[in-house]
């Protein structure tokens, strides 16, 4: 190199280079520069560069470097610069090394490659020219630079949608539900592609694949899960998950079956809430089908509770009695008592006002209890479920049977069930009339096969019979005549379940047996039923109701059966039949309803448009669910114990037994505590609230031994019963009220019952029970027991052992008997147990007096003598309420009394009862009246009055 750098000096001197001539000196430098930088600086065509996002250095291939053929001479042969063309571009290119040629590109800002990906512009290399001041330098070709940004994975993919919503078919597997997608920010394919997706919830049968595709792996149910909720992620190509999982909803649709949609199979009925709406939000679908019209029949089935509905409240009596029936009603099957005992032995179905005949039982009716010979008008009523005869031959099967007790077999008139007819015999005597008349009245229905509970009224009007099934009229469609029957002297005994065979066998016994269940199975001699009694008497207080019948619509068409237990509807239009059925309900009108189960089932014909095939609709079964009512809790109080005289139980008046009896019903009801903030969780408190019903009977038994009908008796006038429609029986046993009534009325009834005793010396006291009952027995009151005492006369001699204090007490009086007004009775009548306290409240109020009055004018001298003393004013006796009345008689007692002493001895008197007595007679009755005059006991006629009667009315004690 130093060699070849001499080489240039003898050159550079040849050409004048450096020689001091002065005006040639310019031209020959610029000859020289001419000479030495004669080449331009080279670099390569184009260039390829990668630079990283939010990095400086870009990385060029080939690398950037500029070569000049003018080197090594200085200047000429060196790289000064180089020039990027181009506007507002990010880069800047730098030499590195004059001598070498090398540069390098890198970044101004900060590389987005969100922003731009790609970088293209112009690139020139310049030579120093020949001197420092870059004078004449020349400059390369242009080259292309191409500059690649690489991206950076700085974005997390988000998906387009918040949430994804399909809706399937049960029973199929599809192959793609839905598509979920997401996307990513980043600029290279490698972090802005998805690369997979991923289910985040498990244990669901759903997958989903690289695509965003969800489909399900198993069939699914509708029935077993109506909707899934699973959670998706996201993953980029560079493995980062999404930010926010999105949510997939999956609804899945049963198949489409036609049918009644939105409804449930129970429905609580609370007692007292009126009509129940049954299916508020029921619907049919009918998928797509072309219907026409359609027919909904809604059938409430109760044939299985009681009497084929919730009867069983009242006795057959006083159902009749509260439908109006007319009086005499003979009940041939009543609950089992001690005077109705002859349905004891029969089976008892489900409650004790129906009676199950097996087949083997019979029941038979004492003499007496129906009229031997019934009159041309009479009336038969029953409750019956019966079912298809036994056996292949069937036999008569006897309901009611009126026989020959003995010697024979003849039926006078008979009510049986033969081969699914009903039939009436009726057979009168030759005494009657000798002619050929009807003897038996046929009816052959469904309904007496059906096994359901059905209501029979049997009209007899000789010889017009009718039969009233459900309130519907019956005729007989066959009459067989017959002569009548030879009047003979033998006895006839009346049976249920099975006739009487009295004669033509070794042993008397029953036959023709009946099988079913029968209720409420009476006579009344005499009268006949109105169709209105009979309606009343089958009616029942549940069933089906609509709500709002003005909204039905007119192209609802509608029907109730009689006991308004089946609805039946029709329209051509399918909402106006959704809104219908939606309107049925259920109602109760009874204050305390059986709880149970009342089945419920619709059924429904669909009619379609041509000749297309028509849907079929399955039946819908459910039930109403009758919670339990409120029991309420019914309760008999009032004096338990008191005593009378024994001339008042000799009276013809008696003694009213009950004369402050008063029934309360009541319930519990709970109640939240009243301040919540300071009571926190506190159990509610239950609050007793008095509620009105009605009663069915009372019975007033006899404790410790019946009555002696020779010496005792209880007595109630029938008109306290008529005028509150109330019956009752009376016994040895007790005295047994009975009838539908209010609990007023009954008070009122009991407050008159009177107890009498011919013979009340022997007699010390006698006890009574009250037990009263709400819905035959299924309410029933505490017991509420009473005992009566008598006051025993005993004769005091007037001088023998007492004293002037004891034996001329103020109130004392002589006893006045009703029986014998104008005797007077001049001993002091003062019973055993009443003596003490009269003596040793007397001795106590002449203490009180005396006391009281020496207070008083010792008070009174202090304060006339000593005024100004305070202290002992404060010791004396108060008498600013204290009233001494002196006795204006008292000279002259043995006169004639006056009307204020007369008023005096009646205080006296109320006094002394009092004190002897604690009970109060009954509230203006006519009983009191004639009490009065005889209630007080007086003393010796001539006795001295106390000289001052003590007035305690203003006092505070």
């Amino acid at each position: 190199m130093l060699t070849g750098r001499l080489c240039w000096v003898p050159l550079l001197l040849a050409l004048g280079v450096g020689s001091g001539s002065g005006g040639g000196d310019s031209g020959r430098r610029r000859l020289l520069a001419a000479k030495v930088n004669k080449h331009k600086p080279w670099i390569e065509t184009s260039y390829h560069g990668v630079i990283t996002e939010n990095n400086d250095t870009v990385i060029l291939d080939p690398p950037l470097v500029a070569l000049d053929k003018d080197a090594p001479v200085p200047f000429a042969g060196e790289i000064c610069a180089f020039k990027i063309h181009g506007q507002e571009l990010p880069f800047e290119a730098v030499v590195l090394n004059k001598t070498s040629g090398e540069g390098r590109l890198r970044a101004k800002s900060p590389i987005d490659c969100e922003l731009q990906k790609e970088y293209t512009f112009i690139i020139q290399a310049y030579d120093c020219g020949t001197g420092p001041r870059e004078t004449a330098w020349k400059k390369s070709h242009k080259a292309v630079v191409h500059i690649q940004v690489k991206d950076v994975n700085e974005f997390a993919p988000t998906f387009k949608e918040p949430a994804y919503k399909a809706i399937v078919t049960e029973g199929k597997i599809y192959d793609s539900i839905l598509q979920v997608e997401a996307i990513d920010e980043d600029c290279s394919p490698q972090y802005s592609q998805i690369c997979n997706y991923e289910i985040v919830t498990t244990d669901v049968p759903f997958a989903i694949d690289r695509n965003g595709n969800v489909r399900n792996t198993e069939k699914l149910s509708y029935d077993k899960q109506h909707q899934y909720e699973i959670l998706v992620t996201a993953y980029d190509c560079g493995q980062k998950p999404a930010a926010q999982d999105t949510l997939v909803q999956v609804d899945v649709k049963p198949v489409c079956k036609p049918g009644w949609q939105d409804w449930t199979k129970r429905i609580e009925y609370q007692p007292g809430s009126g009509s129940v709406p049954l299916f508020p939000s029921i619907h049919l679908e009918t998928c797509d089908g072309a219907v026409s019209s359609i027919q909904i029949t809604t059938e409430l089935q109760t044939n299985y509770i009681g009497k084929g509905c919730d009867r069983e409240t009242y006795s057959e009596k006083s159902l009749q009695k509260l439908c109006g029936a007319s009086s005499g009603i003979i009940d041939l099957l009543p609950s089992p008592s001690a005077a109705t005992n002859w349905t004891t032995g029969l089976l008892v179905d489900s409650s004790e006002m129906i009676f199950k005949f097996d087949g083997r039982q019979g029941a038979k009716i004492p003499d007496g209890v129906v009229p031997k010979n019934l009159t041309d008008q009479f009336t038969i009523t029953m409750w019956m479920k019966h079912g298809p005869s036994p056996g292949v031959r069937a036999e008569k099967e006897t309901i009611l049977c009126n026989s020959d007790k003995t010697e024979m077999n003849r039926h006078h008139y008979a009510l049986y069930v033969h081969n699914c007819r009903l039939v009436f015999l009726l057979r009168k005597d030759f005494d009657q009339a000798d002619t050929f008349r009807p003897a038996e009245f046929h009816w052959k229905l469904d309904q007496i096969c059906d096994k359901e509970w059905h209501y029979y009224v049997i009209n007899v009007e000789f010889p017009v019979v009718t039969l009233y099934m459900d309130g519907a009229t019956y005729e007989p469609y066959l009459v067989t005549n017959d002569w009548p029957i030879h009047p003979s002297h033998i006895a006839m005994q009346l049976t249920v379940g099975a006739c009487w065979q009295g004669g033509e066998v070794t042993k008397p016994r029953f036959a023709q047996f009946f099988h079913g269940s029968l209720a409420s199975l009476t006579i009344r001699p005499g009268k006949m039923d109105s169709q209105k009694v009979i309606s009343c008497l089958q009616a029942c207080k549940e069933g089906l109701d609509i709500n709002s019948l003005e909204s039905l619509g007119q192209g609802i068409k509608y029907h109730f059966n009689p006991s308004q237990s089946v609805l039946v509807m029709e329209g051509d239009d399918i909402g106006n039949i959704n809104r219908a059925l939606q309107k049925v309900s259920y109602i109760n009108s009874r204050q305390f309803p059986t709880a149970g189960v009342r089945r419920l089932k619709v059924s429904s014909k669909v009619q379609c448009f041509g000749e297309d095939v028509c849907i079929s609709i399955p039946d819908m079964d459910a039930y109403v669910m009758v919670l339990q009512a409120v029991e309420p809790q019914i309760t008999l109080h009032g004096t338990d114990r008191f005593w009378r005289p024994a001339a008042q139980f000799e009276s013809t008046r008696g003694v009213i037994l009950f004369p402050d009896i008063k029934i309360v019903s009541t319930f519990a009801k709970a109640e939240a505590p009243s301040d919540l903030k300071t009571t926190g969780t506190a159990p509610k408190s239950a609050v007793l609230e008095e509620m009105l019903h009605n009663l069915d009977f009372c019975d007033i038994l006899v404790l410790g031994g019946d009555l002696d009908p020779g010496q005792e008796c209880l007595e109630l006038n029938h008109s306290e019963l008529h005028q509150r429609h109330l019956d009752a029986t009376n016994s040895t046993a007790g005295y047994s009220i009975y009838g539908v009534g209010s609990m007023s009325r009954y008070e009122q009834v009991l407050r008159h019952i009177r107890y009498r005793n011919w013979r009340p010396a022997a007699l010390e006291s006698r006890r009574f029970r009250i037990k009263c009952s709400e819905l035959n027995g299924r309410y029933t009151s505490n017991e509420f027991n009473l005992e009566v005492s008598v006051l025993h006369e005993v004769r005091v001699s007037d001088t023998e052992h007492v004293n002037h204090l004891i034996a001329q007490p103020p109130f004392l009086q002589s006893v006045h008997h009703p029986e014998s007004q104008t005797s007077i009775q001049h001993s002091s009548v003062v019973p055993s147990i009443a003596t003490v306290v009269i003596i040793i409240s007397v001795c106590m109020l002449v203490f009180v007096v005396a006391m009281g009055v020496y207070r008083v004018r010792i008070a009174h001298q202090h304060f006339i003598q000593e005024t100004e003393a305070a202290k002992e004013a404060e010791m004396d006796w108060d008498d600013s309420a204290l009233t001494i009345t002196v006795n204006p008689m008292e000279k002259h007692g043995a006169q004639g009394r006056g009307e204020e002493e007369t008023e005096e001895e009646e205080e006296e008197e109320e006094a002394e009862e009092d004190l002897s007595s604690s009970s109060s007679e009954s509230e203006g009755s006519d009983e009191e009246e004639e009490e009065g005059s005889g209630r007080g006991r007086h003393g010796q006629s001539g006795a001295k009055k106390a000289q001052l009667e003590w007035d305690d009315s203003t006092l505070p004690y």
